[in-house]
């Protein structure tokens, strides 16, 4: 009999860690959004906010309004968009890096921002768009796949 950590119906296993596929100072590698991000933030946050929560639970214009008025009424908004962090953390198995979520957000906000909307776009998915336009390219992608011709097909005559 072997060891129970050999059995995979014993063992409990961990949901795999993948790592970012940026780094949270990468913010200059895509100059237009570090710039929307940096002038409006509540935008780009918005944007993360609807992709990240599913089926487009809060829109960007309610999530996006939210942390303007946090921001100001309170002037910590980082209470409020951390959270989303730790739900894309958990959807992809990321890891708590380089600090933990509150961290990251209460000290370098924007670039969390910036490193948040480049991982959903790595990832396939589009903040720009949308919830229900991220849905409608992959139902798009999914259609064309589903037209494509056979390969391999000849003519007999």
């Amino acid at each position: 009999m072997g060891r129970p950590d050999q059995n995979p119906a014993v063992s409990c296993q961990q949901p795999t860690i993948t790592k970012w596929t940026s780094e949270l100072f990468d913010c200059m590698n895509d100059g237009e959004n570090a710039l929307i991000t940096c002038f409006f933030p509540f935008i780009t946050f918005g944007q993360i906010a609807e992709v990240i929560d599913e089926e487009g639970a809060s829109s960007c214009g309610t999530s996006g309004m939210l942390y303007g008025v946090i921001c100001c009424l309170l002037g910590i908004p980082c209470v409020y968009s951390c959270t989303f962090r730790t739900k894309l953390r958990s959807k992809y198995g990321l890891p708590d890096a380089p600090a933990p979520d509150w961290i990251t957000h209460c000290f370098c906000e924007y670039c969390a921002f910036y490193q948040e909307y480049l991982e959903l776009k790595n990832r396939g998915l589009d903040p720009a768009i949308g919830w229900s336009g991220n849905v409608q390219r992959q139902r798009m992608g999914q259609q064309q796949e589903m037209m494509a011709p056979p390969m391999g097909q000849r003519m007999m005559g």
